[in-house]
């Protein structure tokens, strides 16, 4: 669509995130909430709504929805309550979803995210605890449907944001925040392709300007940054193509069909009236006391920008490879490790960011399981901080170290790799073997062509690799230009 013509408009957007809690067992029943067991294996008469099973809240659940509440510097409620939510779907086995409506767990609060360069805040309308529904297979090429009920019951905490986002490149933003954030956090594990983390997209647009918001349409169940990312360009444009064209938004619900790169409609003119909703009869109100939520607090993790702002501070790192370094806890844990066992900071950050996680992306593995301690890369930076070991050995060397798990000396060993000559006679007597064997070269570098110096630096090299770059060069120079 011209750009032009999108630029006439404004969108609005806001997110309802729905976190996977990481509790043992399911929001309101001992079944054991888990991720890849046979269909139907992980269930329980509460879960399937037998006749006389009554609910009991997990507390863990609410532990960490108190989590949430806190980072996002949420107003807690010392009293909220359980209602049922009717809808009539195969994978909600009750006919109902026990959810909070008018008296959630917490209210506002604020994510803070990194968007273009900066530091800015989303804020929040509500923090609601709920349970999750089963899951639908529709096989193609049969006309039937399958219903899995492992999941029907597993706790969730919905965060809803205000619509304040007004480019889908700024709510992807927040949504990696929010994962960042729950990660480190430690109450989910942010896995959007297994549905741990997914999200609902309500968006609408206006003539730039204008205060009163258009009619809005909502995106179900987006799993993966890219899909909000396009679905939501998808819908703005499809809505500034109807109202150019005459036409009129509807209010409708609609689904994602990445194939088609398209949006597909559902469902319209859902309200939350037509979910009927009233008070669950078989759960008390729940009660969140102030020393519960104090004892939360004085736990509760360091925030990742926070983290990635005492990085610069403290570290003199740069916003960026801060950034990088923070992406996860257990990262930012790493590196922090092998700074206190005494590893240069800004040296630490550029090894870990140029050399393993590089390793660690082409074995497809995670920082938890590399198998470089942060004791063995602070001895091998201090290696090279003395000047034991050059910057290209310690590459060599560290990767070595890191497909096998051994220490700096024994990999040394094997390779042949010794400290650096630093005897000038016997570098210059190298490089002078170099010089008379390449008279062609030297005569054109003496003649004015300088860009050949790298060329006898590497020929010195490679008659040994143990030789200091910066002692070759200081003494190539003289012997070429003597």
């Amino acid at each position: 669509m011209n750009d032009e013509l999108l630029a006439k408009y404004e969108s609005v957007i806001g997110l309802e995130v729905h976190v996977q809690l990481k509790t043992d067992t399911k929001m309101f029943s001992r079944s054991r909430a888990a991720f890849g067991q046979e269909p139907n294996t992980l269930t329980d008469p509460v879960v399937l709504a037998l006749p006389g099973a009554l609910p009991v809240v997990n507390r863990k659940a609410v532990e960490y929805g108190i989590k949430i509440a806190l980072a996002t510097h949420s107003t807690i409620h010392e009293m909220s309550r359980f209602a049922r939510k009717h809808y009539f779907y195969p994978d909600l086995p009750k006919g109902y979803q026990i959810s909070q409506y008018e008296q959630p767990l917490a209210t506002g609060g604020r994510v803070e995210i990194w968007h273009e360069d900066r530091r800015s805040e989303i804020a929040l309308t509500r923090i609601h605890l709920e349970e999750d529904s089963g899951k639908n297979f529709h096989r193609e090429g049969v006309d039937e449907s399958l219903v899995d009920y492992n999941r029907a019951g597993v706790a969730l905490a919905e965060i809803v944001s205000e619509p304040d986002f007004r480019s889908p490149e700024q709510a992807v933003a927040y949504l990696r925040a929010l994962r960042q954030l729950v990660r480190y956090l430690g109450i989910c594990d942010g896995n959007m392709e297994e549905g741990s983390l997914r999200c609902d997209a309500n968006v609408s647009i206006r003539p730039r300007g204008q205060e009163k918001l258009g009619t809005k349409t909502e995106l179900k169940n987006l799993n993966s940054f890219k899909a909000v990312k396009l679905a939501l360009h998808y819908e703005i444009e499809r809505h500034v193509a109807l109202i150019e064209q005459g036409g009129e938004v509807v209010q409708s619900t609609l689904l994602w069909d990445a194939a088609a790169g398209q949006t597909r409609v559902i469902r319209t003119k859902e309200e939350a009236h037509d979910y009927r909703y009233f008070p669950e009869p078989d759960l008390p109100v729940l009660e969140v006391p102030r020393p519960w939520i104090d004892e939360v607090a004085a736990h509760l993790e360091e925030l990742p920008l926070d983290r990635r702002q005492r990085f610069v501070d403290q570290y003199g790192l740069t916003d960026y490879d801060a950034g990088v370094l923070t992406d996860e806890w257990n990262l930012a844990e790493y590196f922090e490790e092998v700074v206190r066992l005494g590893g240069d900071p800004k040296k630490a950050a550029n090894w870990i960011q140029t050399e393993l996680l590089r390793l660690l992306k082409e074995d497809g593995r995670s920082i938890d399981e590399q198998p470089m301690s942060p004791k063995v890369l602070a001895d091998l930076l201090a290696r090279m901080a003395s000047g034991e070991l050059t910057g290209r050995n310690a590459k060599v060397v560290g990767e070595r170290m890191y497909q096998t798990g051994r220490t700096v000396d024994e990999v040394r060993e094997e390779l042949g790799i010794r400290p650096p000559e630093r005897d000038e006679s016997v570098v210059e007597a190298v490089c002078r073997q170099v010089v008379d064997a390449h008279p062609d070269e030297t005569a054109r570098y003496r003649d004015g062509n300088k860009r050949l110096f790298g060329f006898f630096v590497g020929q010195v090299m490679k008659q040994d690799r143990n030789q200091d770059p910066k002692l070759v060069s200081k003494v190539l120079k003289r012997v070429l230009e003597g």
